[in-house]
């Protein structure tokens, strides 16, 4: 089966890896997009992230252009927010069956990837999930090499 890139974006960090990912490993590429959208002034986001993951909230999210469950690998992208993965994440990651599954997921971030790692394994019990790859960026641009993506990619065969 084929595989499919499925990231959701706020500030469009996470959309660029994934749209390279998805165009380097010839892959089905899926936004995640909420219904209702967030702020654009950061501070306001930032309360309202914190908010919305210690809640455990789960953003209504548009429909979705493929069946996460009709693939056998897939590569997940999400932004850290508050240590963890985005709320939006959390609710695509509800609706799929994860069980045998070949997970690859990578997390963009500022600073450090929180519990991220352990919160998506959670997330999707069932699959075998890789390390994720953490992507830094600073004040909009990546800091991670490209070589170190491409690495991680190579696993993903």
């Amino acid at each position: 089966m084929k595989t499919l890139v499925v990231y959701y974006s706020y500030g469009g960090n996470t959309r660029a890896v994934a749209k390279r990912m998805a165009q380097s490993l010839r892959a089905d590429l899926m936004e995640i997009r909420t219904l209702k959208t967030y702020p654009d002034d950061y501070d306001v986001l930032l309360s309202l992230g914190e908010k919305e993951v210690k809640s455990g909230y789960m953003p209504q999210i548009a429909p979705l252009t493929y069946d996460a469950n009709e693939y056998d690998t897939i590569v997940i992208g999400t932004p850290v927010w508050w240590s963890t993965f985005a709320p939006a994440v959390k609710k695509f990651l509800s609706t799929v069956k994860w069980k045998g599954k070949k997970v690859f997921p990578f997390a963009t971030h500022g600073g450090d990837l929180g519990h991220t790692p352990s919160d998506l394994r959670k997330a999707m019990r069932g699959a075998v999930v890789s390390p994720v790859l953490g992507i830094r960026f600073e004040n909009g641009v990546q800091v991670t090499e490209e070589g170190d993506i491409r690495e991680w990619m190579a696993e993903i065969g």
